[in-house]
């Protein structure tokens, strides 16, 4: 019986037998797909919020106890986009999750949220009742909940209870002195500075950010200190305090920047204290490149950028191109400042004064009207050098006719004041009361294109040396350059010794 079950199979035997195996398999899978699926399939396919923000959590704890600053901030901006979908009831949920029961932050916080319908607060508690709560929780997820509450307040516009719960953010945050806590401290100063200026209260809070920028100095907090920095700068130009922001931000420390957020911010409200200060080609420089290295999404931010940059090129003289005004989301924003331009570029005043009276909101909203006021006396110039252009000679009432001046005696001084500045290029005939102006001459031969040369080397210069600051290297990558360059200079130090040595025995023989 034995020697019969072990004798093998034929091969004809065999292949029926696979086959029929096959085609039952193939049966069973068909009668597994035809099956409707399970009503929570969805619900499966699709985690909730609640389960997203445990994931968050889990995260920012590995980075704590890693000490890797970068997991928490990969924690904040999937944050950021599930801001949206927070409501009261998954944040209540979250929190009797994170933090111990009974503790005092889950008290305090649980009072800034509002109460929600029972059904909603069931399923959230269901939900969160699956996992067990933490019994001791670290002070990141306890900031990180501080942040959560505090997003929530904002959006949904409960400006009070949003201060209320930012100052008791920042107090606790002053006892905790982490590193880990760099990141998630930088964006709870950023919203509590938001809350007061929501509110109109920016100003009780100054003299709480120069203490937080010295703590934050002190404790070598790099991020902290550049956000700190922006929010106190953005606090003195709100009160048109220019001279103060100067004063701060010339004696602040000054590093490496470590956001491209915080610098693009920086250099913006740098130029617009240098726009103030009547130093135009800096305020330009930094200006645009704000609006250049500004983030795509940041669209209102960009806008601020351009509108501050044209108003500067049009003190600076110069005229913004037509693309400036065409770009993708800003033609609306940037409409009066394009008929603003083109009435600097025609010259005529009277076209000027009216859109200044149109868009008057406008500018004092964008806090422009300064800047509008000063560029009375471009225009002046531009149609005054029009005038040279077309007339040799001209006298000084039709000059005020044409500029549209109000007496000949302005004219006059206006002219006079332009031939002095180099504006115009002519001579003022006072017996006559005439401006006769002078042929003009090849640009070529002034050095005028070499200036203008020189100033786009310049920028390609500059550049390509960010670019170089912005590479970067394998870690220890300088370790092994100065290996390969030692071993280099050991064997060719061996082979001048072996040279040397090769002719001092030629010598003896």
């Amino acid at each position: 019986m034995i020697r019969s079950c072990s004798a093998p199979v034929s091969s004809k035997s065999s292949s029926c037998f696979c086959q029929s195996k096959i085609l039952t398999r193939m049966t069973q899978d068909v009668e597994m797909k035809e099956q409707p699926a399970p009503s929570n399939s969805v619900t499966a396919s699709s985690p909730s919020t609640l389960h997203h923000l445990k994931e968050i959590a889990s995260l920012i704890e590995t980075g704590a106890y890693d000490r890797e600053a970068r997991r928490i901030l990969r924690a904040i901006r999937l944050t950021m986009a599930l801001r949206r979908k927070l409501k009261a009831s998954v944040l209540s949920s979250f929190l009797s999750f994170t933090l111990a029961p009974g503790s005092e932050a889950l008290t305090r916080l649980s009072s800034y949220l509002p109460k929600e319908d029972e059904h909603e607060m069931e399923v959230d508690t269901a939900t969160s009742a699956a996992q067990p709560l933490a019994k001791h929780s670290l002070p990141e997820l306890e900031i990180y909940c501080y942040l959560l509450v505090l997003i929530f307040l904002i959006d949904q516009k409960k400006y009070d209870e949003a201060k209320a719960c930012s100052s008791a953010s920042i107090a606790r945050l002053k006892n905790l002195n982490r590193r880990t806590l760099d990141v998630l401290a930088a964006r709870l100063y950023f919203y509590y500075s938001l809350c007061y200026e929501l509110t109109g209260n920016l100003a009780e809070i100054r003299s709480n950010l120069l203490a937080l920028h010295r703590i934050a100095t002190l404790r070598h907090d790099e991020l902290g200190q550049e956000t700190l920095l922006n929010l106190l700068l953005r606090n003195y130009l709100h009160y048109n305090l220019y001279d103060q922001a100067e004063k701060l931000r010339s004696k602040a420390p000054r590093f490496e920047a470590h956001s491209n957020q915080q610098f693009c911010r920086y250099l913006f409200y740098l130029g617009k204290i240098r726009t103030i200060q009547l130093e135009y080609t800096d305020a330009k420089e930094c200006l645009l490149q704000a609006a250049r290295k500004a983030p795509v999404a940041a669209l209102g931010f960009r806008v601020q950028c351009n509108k501050w940059a044209i108003i500067v090129r049009l003190l600076l003289g110069e005229i913004p191109e037509r693309t400036v005004f065409m770009q993708k989301g800003m033609e609306k924003a940037l409409r009066p400042y394009f008929e603003l331009t083109n009435a600097v570029r025609i010259g005529d005043l009277e076209l000027f004064r009216s859109v200044a009276e149109k868009f008057s909101s406008t500018f004092s909203s964008d806090r422009t009207n300064n800047l509008i006021v000063r560029l009375r006396h471009n225009v002046i110039r531009t149609g005054l050098r029009n005038i040279s252009i077309s007339y040799s000679r001209i006298s000084l009432a039709d000059v005020a006719k044409k500029l549209r001046l109000d007496s000949v005696a302005d004219a006059e001084s206006i002219v006079a004041k332009a031939i002095r500045d180099g504006a115009i290029d002519a001579t003022l005939d006072h017996s006559n009361e005439c401006m006769l102006s002078k042929e003009t001459g090849d640009i070529y031969s002034t050095t005028e294109p070499q200036m203008a040369f020189n100033s786009r080397i310049a920028f390609c210069l500059n550049m390509h040396n960010e670019a170089v600051r912005a590479l970067r290297f394998p870690p220890n990558s300088h370790k092994e350059k100065e290996s390969a360059e030692k071993r280099r200079e050991r064997q060719q130090q061996e082979q001048e010794l072996a040279k040397h040595i090769a002719e001092e025995d030629d010598d003896e023989f």
